[in-house]
């Protein structure tokens, strides 16, 4: 997965938060920082699978090279 990921605590699900800002709605929590992540990418490829399915634009990762 070459998408920017977010990752936050959360304290009102009292749970990490991880998100993919190119992807409207894709986000997965988790207890631990990497449980979020993990359950992210299986919903970033779901996401994506359903996207296809329903003949919507997959958007590209964008690169955040240009900042460092």
């Amino acid at each position: 997965m070459k998408y920017e990921v977010i990752i936050y605590w959360s304290e009102e699900e009292q749970a990490f938060i991880a998100q993919v800002p190119e992807s409207p709605g894709c986000a997965a929590d988790g207890e631990t920082y990497q449980e979020a992540l993990q359950n992210l990418e299986i919903m970033m490829q779901e996401w994506i699978e359903t996207a296809n399915a329903l003949g919507r634009p997959i958007p590209q990762p964008k690169s955040r090279s240009m900042f460092a």
